[in-house]
């Protein structure tokens, strides 16, 4: 189940938000401000931000530009949804790093759409950096390394120097651990299920599981992981 975000210090359009998207089948958070929503994204990071732009203590414009710089943040697909709605203030809400910047009124089913569509989007650009990883690793692990530690911050680069070593057991059962090489891979609950002939529902059940255990919280952080501390499909 994707998680959003909901930032508005508007109490029933929160509480209407909320209502809608948890009946199209998202998990829902929502707070006031700015401040408690960079919180939120730091302690435990949605999939999608939905934000207004005026609010107090900080505001989204904001609170945009600060997650643009925090990792989990860079690639976090993030909409505006604002009465402020004069073309400069569209574009000031893209320079921040939004995708979207969508206008109070909106349509619950454009809405939708949007977020849908950031989704769909986040899935591919997640899946295609993780085939190229795994394509990189198995072309020239030792020159991607040396490449990586030259290129990456002084932290990235510790990491990512430990790939070679051997990563430890995971703590996972056969069934959840089947799970988690499809995931790193980029794959869809339904291709997963597909795959290993369960239900969708199974494959959510052992990924939260898996999230619990390694005590992450979303599948870009579990791939992350799994790329820095060396864990590989093993051979079929």
């Amino acid at each position: 189940m994707k998680k959003i975000l909901v930032v508005d210090d508007d109490k029933t359009l929160l509480t209407l938000l909320k209502r809608y998207l948890e009946h199209r089948g998202y998990q829902v958070e929502q707070v006031c401000s700015g401040t408690e929503a960079l919180e939120a994204c730091v302690k435990n990071p949605p999939d999608l931000v939905v934000s207004d732009v005026l609010m107090p203590e900080m505001d989204g414009l904001e609170f945009c530009r600060r997650l643009r710089n925090i990792p989990n943040g860079r690639l976090m697909p993030f909409i505006f949804l604002s009465s402020k709605a004069e073309l400069e203030d569209r574009i000031n809400g893209h320079s921040m790093g939004a995708d979207d910047y969508l206008t109070k009124p909106v349509a619950p089913r454009e809405l939708e759409a949007k977020i849908e569509a950031l989704l769909e989007r986040s899935h591919r650009i997640h899946a295609e950096i993780v085939r190229l990883m795994q394509q990189a690793t198995a072309i020239a692990p030792g020159h991607l390394a040396n490449q990586l530690s030259t290129s990456a911050s002084a932290e990235n680069s510790k990491t990512l120097a430990q790939v070679g070593a051997k990563p430890k057991p995971l703590p996972l059962t056969p069934a959840e651990e089947r799970v988690f090489w499809q995931v790193i891979q980029g794959l869809t609950n339904k291709e997963i299920s597909d795959r290993l002939f369960i239900s969708p529902r199974t494959v959510q059940t052992h990924l939260s599981s898996i999230l619990h255990k390694l005590k992450l919280h979303n599948r870009s952080q579990l791939v992350r992981f799994a790329y820095e501390q060396g864990y590989k499909r093993p051979k079929e």
